[in-house]
């Protein structure tokens, strides 16, 4: 994972800027502000959300809001899943062997360690507090990849292994974030039967598409049947089976962003990967890789309108979910993460990578404790628009004072910055 700086910075500044702008548009006008992301696009049977019509009848909206966080979002989430497949399943992931399995571990109790804060002061807080906040446990669990990484470079400079070990931590993290949104945040009455569809697009376009082209050619140095395929179909048809997918998902009631996640490892993809849009993968040929690239600045632009659609809360909306929220992220994520890296370092023997000390683990956790975008994503699933999600989102919001947290933290514990 190395040279991902553009990316990242593209990312940060819309994205921020999003939110900054939706900020200030619901604080001076909240009513505009909720009127324009409820704007209904388009009355419908297939794309939108459920809604009754002056007649009775039931019909899908598609509003600004869903298009954003249930379609366009879909695309972000595809390339965070590109990340995570690739740490899996080639060769030399980054997420495979005995190399990832303290970050592995690391990743379960920064996960853990935050649903334990906020469950736990929910409780304290009495039954009805509890029973209004506990399904938003899942938020404090995100790492947001972008904005950890900026500040991991700044508290440990480019060159230090925390940064790497930083990076493995946050995909897998991504991947325990994607799997919790598909089990326990559907996005309707769950029909599970829909899934079939979406398994048959995958496995169609892959067998059709990627396998029997490279059958074909076996034996045949010029591959004359893949190279046709690559050059005159391109991504057409996995982009007709990510819309399949897609459409698969929103009927099965699960969260549709995540749509186009079984149709990821299909797509023809080289045997090595560096990451997040990293320059040297500009040289590799195979479509995945291709696509990727493509997505790079519709991407940076959705999440603006991301930041826009879903950061618009009245600085007054704070309340025990923005506590909860900011203490599991804050307090839950660093010690979840410290406790179970030491046990995998030390207790199983795992060990750190060369060169990281166990002081440098404790504020790598606190690095990690910036949830922002996923965590802000995460409360919009969680919760009715309404009080609590907007105090939950201002929770999500507030996990950047984690960067603050962190910058103190390596100086307290002396923390040798190392460049390239």
């Amino acid at each position: 994972m190395y040279r991902i700086w553009n990316f990242i910075t593209g990312y940060s500044i819309l994205l921020i800027l999003g939110a900054v702008v939706a900020l200030f548009w619901a604080n001076l006008d909240y009513a505009s502000y909720q009127e324009f992301i409820d704007t209904p696009l388009l009355t419908n049977q297939w794309v939108g959300v459920l809604e009754e019509d002056a007649a009775g009848n039931v019909v899908r909206v598609l509003t600004i809001h869903f298009l954003i966080n249930d379609v366009l979002m879909a695309l972000f989430f595809a390339i965070a899943a590109k990340e995570v497949w690739e740490a899996v399943a080639l060769k030399a992931g980054a997420l495979r062997g005995k190399k990832a399995l303290t970050p592995l571990i690391a990743t379960a109790g920064g996960m853990s360690g935050p649903v334990a804060v906020y469950l736990g002061l929910a409780a304290l807080m009495g039954a009805k507090t509890f029973a209004e906040v506990a399904n938003g446990w899942a938020i404090p669990t995100a790492t947001d990849i972008a904005f950890s990484y900026l500040v991991g470079r700044m508290v440990f400079g480019a060159g230090h292994p925390a940064v790497r070990f930083l990076l493995l931590l946050a995909i897998a993290d991504d991947a325990g974030g994607l799997l919790i949104l598909a089990v326990f945040y559907p996005s309707g009455e769950v029909a599970p039967v829909w899934m079939l569809l979406s398994l048959a697009a995958a496995v169609t376009v892959f067998v059709l598409f990627n396998w029997l082209p490279r059958r074909l050619d076996r034996h045949k140095q010029t591959r004359p049947v893949s190279t046709w395929v690559r050059r005159r179909l391109s991504f057409i048809p996995y982009a007709v089976a990510g819309v399949v997918s897609w459409y698969a998902f929103q009927r099965a009631g699960i969260h549709p962003a995540l749509g186009l996640l079984p149709i990821v490892p299909t797509i023809p993809h080289a045997d090595r990967a560096f990451g997040f849009f990293a320059a040297a993968e500009e040289h590799l040929r195979d479509l995945l890789n291709a696509m990727e690239h493509a997505l790079e600045v519709p991407v940076e632009i959705i999440l603006f309108f991301f930041g826009l659609a879903n950061a618009g809360v009245a600085l007054s909306s704070m309340g025990d979910a923005t506590l909860l929220v900011t203490l599991g992220l804050l307090v839950g994520k660093p010690v979840g993460i410290f406790l179970f890296g030491w046990f995998a370092a030390r207790v199983l023997g795992l060990g750190l990578p060369e060169g990281m000390r166990m002081r440098d683990l404790f504020v790598l956790g606190c690095v990690a404790a910036i949830g922002f975008t996923v965590a802000l994503f995460v409360a919009s699933v969680a919760f009715q628009p309404g009080t609590v999600q907007d105090a939950a989102k201002m929770g999500a919001l507030l996990s950047f004072s984690a960067a603050i947290v962190s910058l103190i933290a390596g100086v307290v514990f002396r923390i040798e910055k190392r460049a390239d």
